[in-house]
């Protein structure tokens, strides 16, 4: 929940410009901006080949009494590819389970959006050494009904909650660990090419200073990127720490 209407566009621009002229790769840079700046910001990214738009959050429902809400379909018709969903701040402060997330899932592969979903776990389950009883749990309930086919589309997001906004951040061999445990969780589900197969993406203060050690793990596929990517120079260095 950042920016007005001009500082969204003006960050927009900037950001599409310099990956036009700098990142070399053929890394996918997914841009969320809040709902309302949705049709100013996929305007802004236009015919970007490497550059698609996604939502920060969607409803379950088709559409309905629910006042202040956003169906997939508004999503879609809007030019979205992607929604994230279960972000640790929609589980914090919005009370949304791995049930609900379920159905937010199942309903927006079913309106052709991929989603992103996140898992991970707090400060006392890391300290309690419960992250992969934590984190196995959050996958099994909200993925584990979707089809071989359906598990394809969705990208993971791992995104430890003591590591976000504090100026922690996991070690590039705590990111790595937690990784492969969730690729093995979807590999003994749907087998080793839809394990080997899943984008997981690593979300927990990552920055230009460490972006390049984070992504040279062989489990980590990217990032979810928060308070950087309100930085136009510090997003797009860090897109270039892909490689």
């Amino acid at each position: 929940m950042n920016c007005s209407l001009s500082e969204a566009k003006k960050l927009a621009s900037e950001i599409v410009n310099m990956v036009r002229d700098e990142v070399k790769s053929e890394a996918e840079i997914v841009l969320c901006p809040p709902f309302i700046y949705l049709i100013e910001i996929n305007d802004l990214i236009g015919s970007s080949a490497n550059i698609s738009l996604g939502a920060q959050n969607c409803h379950q429902e088709e559409s309905g009494a629910f006042t202040g809400e956003i169906s997939a379909d508004m999503l879609t018709s809007l030019g979205s590819k992607y929604v994230i969903l279960g972000h640790s701040e929609r589980r914090e402060y919005f009370g949304e389970s791995d049930e609900l997330l379920e159905k937010k899932i199942k309903h927006a592969l079913n309106k052709d959006l991929l989603p992103i979903f996140c898992c991970g776990e707090k400060p006392e389950s890391r300290e309690a050494n419960d992250q992969e009883v934590i984190v196995s749990k959050q996958i099994e309930k909200a993925l584990f009904s979707l089809s071989a086919d359906e598990i394809q589309k969705v990208v993971i997001a791992y995104e430890p909650v003591w590591a976000i906004g504090t100026g922690k951040t996991a070690s590039a061999e705590q990111a790595q660990e937690m990784h492969a445990f969730i690729r093995s969780k979807i590999s003994e589900k749907y087998g080793k090419e839809a394990g080997d197969g899943v984008s997981i993406l690593y979300g927990g203060s990552v920055k230009p200073g460490n972006a390049q050690e984070i992504f040279s793990q062989p489990d980590i596929d990217g990032g979810l990127i928060g308070g950087a990517s309100l930085k136009s120079r510090d997003f797009t260095d860090i897109v270039k720490a892909i490689g």
